[in-house]
């Protein structure tokens, strides 16, 4: 893969497994607050999933681009002889 393909994959495997991640540990408070949404999360701890997302994206990534260019997954059509 070139890096313009390698850069789109890891931004699509990023926003996968950030919506996966997204919805662990997530509580609502027990008193909601005036004005905030009753099913908002009282701690999103967003810094920890953005983190968690970017080394399993990267490790993902990684694992695509083995399978690709081992030839295990072939993506292009055979060549018309």
């Amino acid at each position: 893969m070139n890096t313009f393909a390698t850069i789109v994959t890891f931004l699509v495997i990023w926003w996968l497994i950030l919506f996966m991640v997204l919805p662990f540990g997530v509580a609502p408070p027990d008193v909601v607050e005036k004005g905030h949404a009753s099913s908002a999360p009282a701690k999103p701890r967003l810094l920890r999933k953005l983190l968690i997302t970017t080394v399993l994206a990267i490790v993902v990534t990684i694992a695509v681009q083995w399978f690709v260019q081992s030839g295990l997954i072939e993506l292009r059509p055979p060549k018309a002889d």
